[in-house]
């Protein structure tokens, strides 16, 4: 009795090592992707966190007659941010806005150069205004 052989082709030789190559590559960049989204939150809830501290410290030193954006600007500055703007809007109320810079990958996937964030702290007889 002799075998018989199914006719192959060269042309399929070697497209299951290309196929595996190409999902590689994908599951990759997705990772990547995330990982990106996943930093830039982080900074972002990091920024957030800088600019409530600094803005309670800067309220509390405004209520004992200190230098309350000074600081506020050292509190951010401890805590990794940049203080870009701090002003007394009346009451014993400070508002500060810090930023932070982004990781190089959370930058790659197109989330920005940095994060910013905003904070209001005061008394809280201030609080509707």
């Amino acid at each position: 009795m002799t075998a018989v052989r199914c006719p192959s082709t060269d042309a399929d030789r070697g497209s299951g090592t290309v196929l595996v190559l190409g999902l590689v590559a994908v599951v990759v960049l997705l990772g990547t992707v995330l990982a990106g989204l996943g930093q830039a939150q982080a900074v972002h809830a990091s920024a957030q966190g800088s600019a409530d501290l600094a803005a309670l410290a800067g309220a509390e030193a405004l209520r004992h007659g200190e230098d309350a954006c000074g600081v506020a600007q050292e509190v951010a500055v401890r805590n990794g941010a940049v203080l870009d703007a701090c002003l007394d809007e009346g009451g014993g109320v400070l508002r500060v806005d810090v930023h932070r810079d982004a990781p190089a990958v959370a930058r790659l996937v197109g989330s920005g150069a940095r994060a910013t964030a905003a904070a209001r702290a005061g008394p809280a007889s201030a609080r509707d205004h």
